[in-house]
């Protein structure tokens, strides 16, 4: 499997992990919580949102962004340089903000949102794959 694809596939991940909370919330629903059970709290937090916007949105930007930018690099759309560059900010603005978003769960809020807990992990393979990948053609 090439890089691009093994990306691409990861993006999607996130975009079906996102798309789950957007879903429950606008359903008001709880969600499933497969490991532990303290997503509500997560989600109902005042961390929940950031510039108007619930994090599970700016979330789905972030991984629809993402498989946009992997996309145009696997077709090899010019200027493929402007979109890998594009890619790795933000995947590590994306890494940062998972990694604030975890270290609020820890020593803020002090419950886990498993869905959290797994997008930061999703992020984290993207930026790792960005980091010993070659995707510039």
């Amino acid at each position: 499997m090439t890089p691009h694809a093994l990306l691409f596939i990861i993006a999607a991940i996130g975009i079906s992990e996102t798309a789950y909370l957007i879903k429950t919330r606008v359903r008001s629903e709880t969600p499933i919580c497969p490991i532990g059970e303290q997503c509500a709290v997560v989600l109902a937090s005042r961390y929940s949102r950031l510039f108007l916007l619930s994090n599970d949105v700016w979330g789905l930007l972030f991984y629809i962004t993402s498989a946009l930018l992997t996309l145009f690099l696997a077709i090899g759309i010019a200027p493929v340089t402007l979109w890998y560059t594009l890619l790795k900010i933000s995947v590590l603005i994306g890494s940062l903000f998972s990694l604030f978003l975890i270290y609020l769960q820890w020593r803020i809020i002090r419950a886990w949102c498993f869905w959290c807990v797994m997008s930061a992990i999703t992020v984290w393979l993207m930026g790792a794959l960005l980091m010993t990948s070659n995707l510039v053609r």
